[in-house]
């Protein structure tokens, strides 16, 4: 929860139509007086009223300046997402923002680096490391640079309001998520900013067709997935979709862990169901394909996603619940590969003659 629920009922439309004017009045202190009275009252509404303020108060954020009020309104469109609101009708402001924050960030960092000793580390995001000097080391207008060391600082806020957004809604990801993920990454590699959850949401892939390979029986399946947040899930409903189909052996996972795999309504809490494993998951090459890793990993042969499962080199087990409790995953086989096609793909991992050797 991006905010703790409050009883108390408000009038959020009104405090609402109050920013819209003194944004349009361009009034700085009726809109600060009208900023503050929207978090406040944004806590306390109805889900009904969060329903309507939300993408309204979303349309507001490139109103307010890049960091400071600009994340914080973001916060409350993102929990009115949360409470029922639009989730695209109020992506494009709230990711934009994240973008924005995501590239200056990295420009902080750029900057940082060429202007400063080869050992100097990059300094943690924290607003109390900026002042004159860390603004002359950057460069520029100070307003600029005052900008992108603020970003440096303030881009985990972006996060829930992000997350709220991405993992409510499939139209939301394939708009945005390829824009936002390269910058997320790039980021999150100089370990100084933890973006786990969010490069995770903006990898997440939907309607995509996966070749799987089980080398044990020298079979392939067809599988489309979509909206899965980590590889346990995926391994969960791959032995689901292929095990409990009756098409490979294996054991076969419980209802209840197939069920928080794949239930549109998220589990309270983290719930005590464990899921075990049943496969090797492997790329084309041999490599290991981790279970803490994503689908995103799993690397593209011949214009496909190319999976091979073999014997589990040791037992694994892990708690069930989903990595994003909003977003649910699918997986559905959608055909089994023929006798021929099964030879081809197999051809091209590492162990092209894994059909032969293990039908001997």
């Amino acid at each position: 929860m991006i905010f703790k629920r409050k009883r108390e009922a408000s009038g959020l439309a009104a405090t609402v139509s109050e920013l819209e004017e003194a944004v349009a009045a361009r009034d700085g202190g009726r809109t600060g007086r009208a900023f503050t009275a929207v978090m406040n009252d944004v806590q306390s509404a109805s889900d009904a009223e969060r329903v309507v303020a939300g993408p309204r108060l979303a349309v507001l954020l490139p109103a307010f300046p890049p960091t400071g009020p600009r994340p914080m309104l973001a916060m409350a469109a993102g929990f009115c997402v949360e409470r029922g609101a639009d989730p695209a009708a109020c992506a494009e402001p709230i990711l934009d923002g994240v973008h924005r924050d995501l590239l200056d960030a990295l420009e902080f960092a750029r900057r940082w680096t060429a202007t400063g000793a080869a050992e100097d580390e990059l300094p943690e995001p924290d607003e109390k490391i900026i002042d004159d000097a860390l603004l002359a080391r950057l460069g520029g207008d100070v307003y600029e640079a005052t900008r992108l060391a603020l970003a440096w600082c303030s881009v985990e806020e972006w996060q829930p309001p992000a997350l709220a957004v991405l993992c409510r809604s499939a139209e939301v990801r394939r708009r945005h998520a390829s824009a936002l993920l390269p910058a997320c990454r790039d980021l999150a590699a100089l370990e100084r900013h933890d973006l786990k959850c969010l490069a995770y949401a903006l990898a997440v892939l939907d309607d995509e067709p996966l070749v799987v390979l089980h080398r044990p029986t020298g079979t392939g399946f067809e599988v489309h997935i979509g909206g899965i947040g980590d590889n346990f899930q995926l391994h969960t409903l791959l032995a689901h979709v292929l095990v409990g189909g009756g098409h490979v052996p294996g054991t076969t996972p419980s209802a209840e862990s197939v069920r928080l795999a794949t239930d549109p309504e998220p589990a309270q809490g983290r719930t005590q169901t464990v899921a075990t494993g049943t496969f090797e998951l492997l790329a084309a090459d041999g490599e290991r394909i981790w279970n803490e890793g994503l689908p995103d990993d799993i690397p593209v042969v011949e214009g496909r996603r190319l999976l091979v499962l073999d014997e589990p080199t040791y037992q694994r087990s892990w708690n069930a619940d989903r990595f994003f409790p909003h977003l649910p995953g699918t997986a559905e086989l959608t055909r089994v590969l023929t006798a021929d096609e099964t030879r081809t793909w197999f051809a091209r991992t590492s162990s092209g003659d894994g059909i032969r050797r293990h039908r001997r």
